[in-house]
């Protein structure tokens, strides 16, 4: 069994959530102008790992209030030393990954660990930022996850964010973003171990289900 990290979450909307959440969403809508369609898709109980396409590194701030429910992410412990900032992003969900090279083990297990605890994690499953309306072969990681948590897995398409803050840009654009939740997908499943197999062609529904979520967002953009 690998060794388990430990995470702690606070589930609760505190406070300083509420009060980071209405300055950030009152910024996005004044800069952003964002839609979202298919909100209903997030299941509002259990385990669910949201997956984001990933254009802009400001992907995962359209996330965060995708869904009435509080949602986790993962960010390097390097952006916690400012001890006041940290706290902020403490409130919000984030919960941090030490550097080193267990960084991807620890990764794993502590989105697998805030899954079992019955949250919605976000998790690009692209892995890394891309370009282009494409969506290409996805990591397993996601899927690979959802079957040892047994978390629905939710694509979600966001167009518009290459265009607010392209690689290399230090101040945002005034551009509208479009938001889709795709539709949720079941973890993979089996009496025994999951095979590889199973996980690869879960991954692939997964890949489509995101092409299909950013193409209706591009669509409508």
């Amino acid at each position: 069994m690998p060794e388990r990290s430990t995470v702690e979450l606070n589930p609760d909307k505190t406070v300083a959530y509420h009060v980071v959440a209405a300055i950030l969403s009152g910024l996005s809508r004044l800069l952003f102008r964002p839609t979202v369609t298919g909100q209903e898709n997030i299941p509002l109980e259990g385990p669910v790992l949201i997956a984001p396409i990933h254009r802009s590194n400001v992907d995962f701030a359209f996330t965060l209030f995708i869904s009435p429910r509080k949602v986790f992410f993962m960010a390097k412990d390097g952006i916690f030393k400012f001890a006041p900032f940290g706290r902020l992003l403490v409130h919000l969900g984030a919960f941090p990954i030490h550097r080193g090279a267990t960084t991807d083990r620890d990764s794993m297990n502590s989105a697998q660990e805030v899954l079992r605890q019955g949250q919605a994690l976000v998790l690009f499953p692209e892995g890394t930022r891309k370009e282009g309306p494409l969506v290409g072969p996805l990591q397993d990681g996601a899927m690979f996850i959802a079957a040892r948590t047994g978390a629905t897995v939710v694509p979600v398409g966001i167009a518009g964010s290459d265009r607010a803050l392209p690689l290399g840009a230090k101040l945002p654009r005034l551009v509208r973003i479009r938001i889709v939740i795709g539709a949720p997908i079941t973890p993979p499943t089996s009496e025994g171990r999951v095979s590889r197999s199973a996980i690869t062609a879960k991954t692939e529904e997964l890949r489509q289900g995101l092409q299909a979520a950013y193409d209706e967002a591009l669509r409508a953009s």
